[in-house]
């Protein structure tokens, strides 16, 4: 990274210009994430441009909603432009917002297509039904499901239902969202989606699929019953490192180590 920062989180990649683009969720030493792009000839290989490309508003009537940061892009390519939704995040919730770019050199925000309570959302990459059509992820009585809904213009979104929810006792069993933008096959629409599981030290997040019909994406036509994706690394939680460390003090404090020392 060109700059100093906490995390890098999940990115969008797309092809333009013979190169790769990959947007890029960023959390600043301030606290609150942003966009960042990175480039590369080969897919692996990348650059990271020298500034941030799309900060948090800081005027006009998405400041209020992106008081606390952006998150969780997703990209759709659209009739030759490059739509982004992703999660504008303020002390009132999260919100879906929508912006695009035809050449990752400006953007423009278009709007907030969400009531607050609802990220994750992702375009289909065309009409259905002659209508524009997302699937999202709203709360609703502390559930998190994946729902989908429609639009004539991108903006005013209607029609929504319920898709999938979490599955009990599956590694889904807690909160799902949308990963990826539909991808289309002969058998119909492909959605790649995360969800977790609590254990007895935090959340597991693992990936897994759902085929949607092709005319009506709101019916289920195959749901994977196993993950497809998991970490293969086993990583330190935040429960076991906080009883690592006082057990360290503990030893520390022993009088029989000090003695043997």
């Amino acid at each position: 990274m060109p700059y100093r920062c906490n995390t890098i989180f999940n990115g969008a990649v797309v092809r333009l210009d013979g190169e790769y683009v990959l947007l890029l969720r960023v959390e600043g030493q301030q606290g609150y994430s942003f966009f960042c792009l990175a480039r590369s000839r080969d897919g692996l290989h990348f650059s990271v441009d020298e500034q941030p490309w799309m900060l948090p508003a800081d005027k006009g009537p998405f400041k209020v909603w992106e008081e606390n940061g952006i998150e969780d892009l997703r990209v759709t390519v659209i009739d030759g432009y490059y739509y982004i939704l992703y999660t504008a995040v303020s002390r009132y919730g999260h919100r879906i917002a929508l912006a695009r770019t035809d050449d990752f050199k400006t953007f423009e925000r278009r709007a907030l297509i969400s009531r607050p309570g609802n990220k994750d959302g992702v375009l289909f990459p065309e009409k259905i039904n002659g209508l524009y059509a997302r699937l999202d992820r709203p709360i609703g009585n502390g559930i998190g499901s994946i729902w989908i809904s429609f639009s004539p213009d991108l903006v005013h979104w209607g029609r929504s239902e319920l898709v999938i929810s979490p599955r009990p006792r599956f590694w889904d069993a807690c909160r799902i969202g949308a990963s990826i933008p539909p991808i289309k096959t002969e058998r119909g629409w492909l959605e790649i989606y995360h969800g977790f599981k609590m254990t007895s030290a935090d959340p597991v997040y693992r990936a897994g699929t759902v085929m949607l019909d092709l005319k009506n994406p709101a019916k289920v036509v195959r749901h994977s019953r196993y993950v497809v994706f998991q970490m293969a690394e086993v990583v330190v939680s935040r429960a076991l490192f906080r009883q690592i460390l006082e057990r360290i003090s503990r030893l520390r404090a022993s009088p029989e180590l000090v003695r043997a020392g």
